[in-house]
């Protein structure tokens, strides 16, 4: 882990490398591209940035964490990676799980702090529950403070899991079809278009409008970064999109956020449907754990859940008799909670991987050129993080404008999500990008995993990106590769 006062040993190793990468030197690589090197990119974290590229790189604090800042961080990773239990339990501070639930661990969904993964198919039929993938439901109306309106019998979402003596509340199927294209060069392409199916409905038939979204857990490095970007330079993105009149037109999403019970931007999840960490936090813990806080008071029983309802009665009744639990009456702590958040916070964002290199500066100016860098902005200076100097005035290179945008009917989920409508997808980050096969031992790309690799997943992309697609077609293999190489630098 490299301190701050080990950056400029940092920088300097960098130098080096540009002056040394295939005997060329930085002008020479200029000239052969169309897009110049920018030495800070490599620092994507700015300050916070470490030099790790194994399968730990997703899991560490960020570089300018001084030692005594340290303890809640670690604090928070032990609750984030260890699986919570069915009370009543002897393992004190971690039972709770349930009645309802996707996972048991935070880690369940995002392993090693990585991205999540469809379940795993054969002849382009799933075999398995998923768990690093959810599904969100709801019906059509006004969701007011709740974004959404949740769907009757089985809520908000989709709870594939259950403890003992509670139902699942049903199971989910998937199946893949081959959707085949060429390259203007001739090359073929395939990509799997998923079909999903809720089977087994434990409490009855699901409401004849209900709405489905999949969403796959992402990668969870660099969010205190983000949470750290102005408002007023997320907006600006939506004004220079509309005066480039190029047909890219992002826009915010507006949420309420729990934590400050106020109206804000949306910055997190795949629709910009939260707006601070500690909301995403406390929810993912209540939504896909079934652990309650000061947040969130209940776990989601609805009222044809009877087993669930007595569940939550016997919980209850637990807490009340456990000296344990008298300092708290949710299943977990606001202390605990806040170590957490804390985590997520700071986990650092990896260095990138030979940043210099031709071939990858060569697939940034195609990046740039097929107008990729509109929607995935790639560079901002935070403001000012109250609590979280190290993460304040940092110059990072996400790759996001942290806006909707109109995604193509083949992306298309269907379901509003606040001011989000069916078609509207905000624009992910991409730093870490190139390090999801070694973390996590896959390459599932999108909102639900469907992508196979990288170029499937900008192959998927339509309505606002589909002339940035088209010029992605007209490619050739080199140009392709390039591309590739680049986004595998991030």
């Amino acid at each position: 882990m490299i301190r701050p006062s080990h950056k400029a040993q940092l920088l300097a190793l960098l130098a080096t490398l540009l002056i040394s990468t295939g005997g060329a030197t930085l002008a020479s690589l200029a000239q052969s591209t169309s897009a110049a090197f920018d030495p800070a990119e490599a620092l994507p974290g700015g300050d916070t940035t470490i030099p790790d590229d194994g399968v730990n790189a997703f899991s560490m604090p960020a570089a300018n964490l001084s030692v005594d800042r340290q303890t809640p961080f670690f604090i928070g990773n032990s609750f984030f990676k260890k699986n919570w239990v069915e009370s009543p339990a002897s393992t004190t501070g971690r039972d709770g799980l349930g009645p309802h639930f996707i996972t048991r661990s935070c880690a369940g969904c995002h392993a090693l702090d990585g991205r999540g993964a469809p379940p795993k198919t054969r002849n382009g039929q799933s075999i398995e529950q998923p768990v690093g993938l959810l599904l969100r439901l709801s019906i059509p109306g006004d969701g007011g403070k709740d974004g959404i309106v949740a769907e009757p019998t089985y809520g908000g979402q989709l709870d594939n899991f259950a403890v003992t003596g509670v139902r699942p509340e049903a199971k989910v199927s998937i199946r893949y079809k081959e959707v085949r294209g060429r390259f203007a060069d001739g090359t073929p392409y395939s990509l799997r278009a998923p079909t999903y199916r809720i089977t087994q409905p434990a409490y009855g038939p699901l409401h004849p409008q209900v709405q489905v979204s999949p969403r796959v857990g992402p990668q969870v490095i660099g969010l205190g970064l983000l949470e750290a970007i102005r408002e007023e330079d997320i907006l600006a993105n939506a004004t220079r999109q509309e005066a480039e009149a190029q047909g890219i037109s992002g826009r915010p999403n507006r949420v309420w956020d729990t934590p400050s019970q106020q109206w804000m931007l949306g910055r997190f999840g795949w629709k910009a449907n939260v707006a601070t960490i500690a909301h995403q936090t406390a929810a993912a813990f209540n939504g896909d754990i079934g652990i309650t806080s000061s947040l969130f008071h209940n776990e989601e029983c609805m009222p044809s859940q009877a087993d669930c309802i007595a569940r939550q009665r016997q919980e209850a009744e637990w807490r009340a008799k456990s000296k344990a639990r008298e300092a708290s009456p949710h299943d977990i702590d606001d202390r605990t909670l806040a170590n957490v958040v804390f985590y997520t916070r700071t986990l650092a964002v990896p260095a990138r991987r030979n940043p210099q290199d031709a071939t990858v500066l060569r697939g940034k100016g195609l990046f740039n050129d097929a107008g990729c860098a509109s929607c995935h902005t790639p560079k901002y200076v935070t403001g000012d993080l109250a609590g979280l100097p190290e993460l304040s005035k940092q110059t990072i290179f996400p790759y996001t404008d942290l806006l909707l945008h109109d995604m193509g009917e083949g992306l298309a989920d269907g379901r509003p999500d606040f001011q989000a409508d069916g078609r509207e997808w905000r624009t992910p980050p991409l730093w870490g990008l190139g390090l999801v096969p070694t973390v996590n031992s896959h390459s599932f790309f999108l909102h639900d995993g469907r992508a196979r690799n990288l170029m499937e997943a900008v192959l998927w992309h339509g309505g606002e990106a589909e002339a940035s697609k088209q010029k992605v077609l007209k490619f050739d293999k080199a140009e392709r590769a390039a591309l590739i190489k680049f986004l595998e630098s991030l």
